[in-house]
């Protein structure tokens, strides 16, 4: 894997390890910036080796992700911004794909989650700002969900995405100061990222989405 895919190692070995230094004692700059490499080799992954307008959308999704990911840490509000520009462009890409007849079970669970994501949001904060903000991913893992990318990759990893995001908020309010909420954001966010990203490519690759004339 390391001579076929190195951007993907590097990327596992800088969000792993990232997981481990936070609860270290890593200056705070260089912290930031580990924490943002995980995602961004990601978006290296999908740009670099996969010439296609696609691949580069979710590129842009991931390198929008690695900002967020910095940016919260010195400006909650920042922060949401940039994720909530790479809600958007990940929703434009899986609009594209659209599953062609989604099952009824398939439908309900969308509808839940478009729903129930802002609701909860709101209910853990008070907050009319994060349920606003968690209208664009709920957008975000109901398109997923419904796209024909493998929904056991692209749709799993957006759900993750939904769980780490509502562990944050609920930091924010009945689980401040929880253990168990600051262990699982991290993983649940960064293996979320990964499996959309390597699903996508994986996914455009074998439906020739890279040939040269789909390129060009």
């Amino acid at each position: 894997m390391i001579d076929k895919r190195p951007w993907l190692v590097a990327s596992l070995t800088a969000g792993v390890s990232y997981w481990l230094a936070a609860k270290g004692q890593v200056p705070g700059i260089w912290l930031i910036a580990w924490k943002g490499a995980g995602v961004a080799l990601l978006a290296a992954y999908a740009w670099a080796h996969h010439p296609s307008r696609n691949a580069h959308l979710i590129a842009i999704v991931m390198a929008l992700g690695a900002v967020g990911d910095m940016v919260l840490e010195v400006n909650f509000t920042g922060g949401a911004m940039a994720f909530l520009f790479a809600h958007l462009a990940a929703i434009s890409l899986y609009v594209k794909f659209r599953r062609a007849r989604p099952a009824s079970s398939q439908k309900a669970a969308a509808v839940t989650t478009l729903l129930a994501v802002p609701l909860i949001s709101y209910q853990l904060t008070g907050r009319t700002d994060v349920a606003l903000y968690a209208l664009s991913l709920s957008e975000m893992a109901t398109a997923a969900w419904l796209s024909s990318f493998p929904r056991y990759r692209v749709g799993l990893g957006a759900m993750m995405f939904v769980v780490s995001d509502l562990l944050i908020f609920a930091r924010m309010g009945p689980l401040a100061g929880s253990a168990i909420s600051d262990l699982l954001i991290w993983p649940l966010y960064y293996f979320g990222q990964f499996l959309i990203c390597t699903g996508v490519i994986t996914t455009l690759r074998a439906r020739g989405d890279f040939s040269p004339q789909l390129v060009a």
